[in-house]
């Protein structure tokens, strides 16, 4: 689902040190999420995301740039699905919702 919403994301850096930055949360799956930062984080990078009220963890799977930033593919552990019932961003758009809802006004349409 493409969506659109700030998070708080933790990860470990050389030496084991902590880092905290903002991300934009661009879009979000069960199994998965893409952010975009303004830094790259290597290929396999644990992060912790916190999203309001559910924090999620994942890994690094992807990072590249694009005009306005690093986007970041993350892979979510199995034990740390996304569900829209735990956190529901600010901003969603159901793309499968959309192309059905777009299929019925059409549909009524031709009628």
């Amino acid at each position: 689902m493409l969506c659109a919403d700030l998070v708080d994301v933790w990860w470990k850096g050389p030496g084991g040190r902590k880092h905290k930055s903002k991300a934009l949360l661009e879009d979000i799956s069960p199994s998965g999420m893409c952010l975009q930062f303004e830094i790259p984080l290597p290929i396999g990078t644990i992060v912790d995301v916190h999203c309001p009220g559910h924090p999620l963890t994942g890994t690094v799977r992807y990072c590249i740039y694009r005009e306005i930033g690093y986007f970041m593919g993350i892979e979510l552990e199995p034990s740390s699905h996304w569900s829209r019932q735990e956190f529901e961003p600010q901003h969603l758009l159901d793309l499968e919702e959309l192309v059905i809802r777009s299929a019925g006004k059409s549909h009524r349409s031709i009628q």
